[in-house]
């Protein structure tokens, strides 16, 4: 690997500022916030200033905010994304902490469809496929995926008056209790499965969001019955929050604080 570039380094160090409160600062606010020499943040940011990476905030002399050059090549960051192809490498990388059954789902009207998938190596595992669809209110992923839904989306694809399909004895079959459990999965931030779609696995889940925060797809852990228990249950459902984590910020989400 290569040596940094210290005047590199400090110019990306201001840019990511700005990503920060309300997006504005001015020279003295970059020299406190970075400890660097005051000459050094004026050459610094008059050169990035000059590549409109920044720019001066009308009627404000002296303070700056994001130029157009960062949303360019965000943008062109954004068009080059695959999200199959990225959930594939976070699945396998996934998997190969926990050495189960990883996927990579999204919405599609009631039902949710697996684009990306990377099997357990144990003999007894879970057998699905990507491009595999199944209803979303027996599946870890789906509920994951419904419960992100705004009241009225959601009564548009469950209404409150039309049972659910079983896929086994466990499936939710009534709008209402799954609206109760949405609502524990809002809550918590992870979604769970016990053996709704499959009699011998359980599932857990958690959201991917894209670069403006919105949930667009979910990663889940699927295990065999032999191999769950509760303990297991609250490991996996850290490993998947990290995994979807992960796989959020390679859409271009930041987290608060972050």
């Amino acid at each position: 690997m290569g040596r940094l570039v210290p005047a590199v380094t400090r110019a990306l160090d201001i840019l990511e500022l700005f990503l920060d409160g309300d997006g504005t600062l001015s020279a003295p606010e970059i020299t406190r916030k970075l400890g660097l020499p005051r000459t050094t943040v004026h050459e610094l940011v008059t050169t990035l200033a000059a590549r409109a990476y920044l720019v001066q905030v009308p009627d404000q002399p002296g303070r700056y905010r994001l130029g157009v050059r960062p949303y360019q090549l965000g943008s062109r960051y954004s068009e080059q994304l695959d999200l199959a192809a990225e959930g594939q490498q976070v699945a396998r990388s996934v998997a190969e902490t926990c050495d189960e059954t990883v996927h990579v789902a999204i919405l599609e009207g009631v039902d949710v469809i697996y684009i990306a998938k990377v099997d357990s190596t144990h003999a007894v595992r879970m057998v699905s496929a990507a491009g595999r669809r199944l209803p979303a209110h027996c599946t870890s992923v789906g509920k994951m995926l419904l419960a992100a839904l705004s009241e009225e989306a959601l009564a548009t694809r469950i209404p409150e008056d039309k049972p659910l399909a079983a896929m086994t004895d466990n499936s939710i079959t009534s709008p209402h209790e799954l609206r109760r459990h949405l609502a524990a999965i809002r809550e918590r931030g992870i979604a769970y499965e016990q053996r709704e779609s499959n009699p011998d696995v359980s599932c857990v889940a958690a959201p991917v969001r894209d670069a403006a925060g919105k949930v667009v797809a979910a990663l889940s852990i699927s295990v065999p019955m032999i191999r769950w228990s509760e303990e297991r249950q609250e490991e996996l459902a850290e490993l998947a929050a990290k995994g979807a984590g992960e796989l959020s910020a390679r859409l271009g989400h930041r987290r608060r604080g972050a």
